[in-house]
């Protein structure tokens, strides 16, 4: 139950690092907290709320299936032979099948009525704005470029507060078609669901305690969920422009990879020439990140003796990626137990990385340049607080899977 303190130390390192710690909204926080903690209860720890994630888990799994009409027909013998798992076949198309499907939903209308409907509970329970709240809500199931087209008519006009939690909901949240990814390399789907929909309240909490509220926002009312989002002609418009927007997300991934992955092999073979040189046999940056990150793991659940292993991937996914991080956990499934796996997984699920500051920057940014500035100043505080929320999610799971 070492999670139960994880759970405690977590917040109290946002109160640490918060800008202004008499204007925290009592309210806004522990309701966001009662929401996260909620959802972590239902779905890892009350068998109905367990066999619902486990159904919408399967049901999702049987929709990514669907992408192999398409690699079949592009790769031919390539996929229907048993080459075993290839990730330029397997993986990237589900990215590019997934974001197309997105796209068709937003045409059709079910995807603004499902933010709207989330974004509006998180509203009226937690006392967030309209805008922070619709742009948590988004992030569920968009990235963090795309999320902020839900509120871009808004941006300009953020207060800091509202612009830092939209900054820290895009970082703890991952989009659904790199989830749809991060599936098809074989990482357990209904840890990823649960992971997605607990970032949401998860990244407000911790945003609205770095950085409260201490402005009016003026954001009240205004465009629906849709508002400055893409418009299509068409379902077909939507279908088409959704498969292109992933098929660059699939090759920047891929791309990203290639190079991350074979940096990490040439550091590497750095660290373990001059190890070597000082008779230090088998020095690596994984196991210079596990050391440094071991204490973090050990305080989400994960027993001291595997937490070495999982604070390595924590630290991966800080300095490198999450993709890159996910892939590193495939390789030590062996070396960690079933709950281990899964407070590994929570604790990676998310954008929170150093890269993603400068994606922040370019993104937002674009949307409204007058916010450059501002968002160049809160990068590095927006990154702590994302990781702060995901590993929250983490220690919860943590918790409730001891319970269960």
């Amino acid at each position: 139950m070492i999670s139960i303190l994880g759970i405690v130390l977590i917040p109290l390192a946002a109160y640490g690092f918060s800008t202004n710690r008499a204007a925290i909204n009592p309210r806004t926080v522990f309701g966001a907290f009662i929401i996260q903690a909620g959802l972590g209860f239902l779905v890892l720890y009350v068998p109905a709320g367990k066999q619902l994630l486990a159904t919408l888990a399967d049901s999702v799994a049987s929709l990514l299936s669907y992408t192999k009409a398409g690699t079949t027909f592009l790769f031919g013998k390539l996929v229907e032979q048993d080459m075993g798992f290839i990730f330029a076949l397997n993986a990237l198309p589900v990215i590019v099948f997934f974001s197309s499907l997105v796209a068709v939903l937003y045409h059709l209308g079910i995807m603004s009525w499902v933010i709207r409907g989330i974004g509006g509970s998180l509203k009226a329970l937690i006392k967030t704005s309209h805008a922070e709240s619709m742009s948590a809500a988004a992030n569920i199931f968009i990235g963090q470029t795309e999320a902020p087209l839900v509120v871009r008519p808004y941006l300009a006009g953020m207060t800091k507060s509202e612009l830092f939690a939209v900054m820290v909901g895009g970082l703890a949240s991952i989009a659904g078609s790199v989830m749809a990814g991060y599936a098809a390399l074989g990482i357990e789907l209904k840890y990823l669901l649960a992971a997605c929909f607990m970032a949401a309240p998860g990244g407000l909490m911790m945003a609205k305690i770095v950085l409260p509220e201490t402005d009016q926002p003026q954001t009240e009312f205004g465009e629906s969920a849709e508002g400055g989002g893409e418009k299509y002609v068409n379902i077909f418009d939507a279908a088409a422009t959704g498969a292109l927007t992933g098929l660059q997300m699939a090759l920047a991934v891929g791309a990203m990879l290639l190079a991350f992955i074979s940096l990490i092999a040439l550091l590497n073979g750095l660290l373990g020439w001059a190890g070597e040189s000082v008779g230090i046999n088998g020095l690596t940056i994984e196991l210079l990140l596990g050391y440094l990150f071991q204490p973090v793991a050990f305080l989400l659940g994960i027993p001291w003796s595997e937490s070495n292993i999982a604070g390595s991937l924590i630290g991966q996914k800080l300095v490198l990626n999450e993709f890159v991080a996910y892939i590193s956990f495939l390789s030590v499934i062996p070396d960690l137990g079933e709950k281990s796996q899964a407070i590994v997984i929570f604790a990676l699920c998310g954008f929170a990385n150093f890269s993603s500051i400068a994606i922040l920057l370019g993104g937002i940014g674009a949307l409204a340049p007058s916010r450059r500035k501002d968002i160049s100043l809160l990068g590095l505080r927006a990154l702590v607080t994302a990781t702060l929320a995901n590993l929250m999610s983490a220690a919860l799971a943590g918790f409730f899977l001891t319970l269960a």
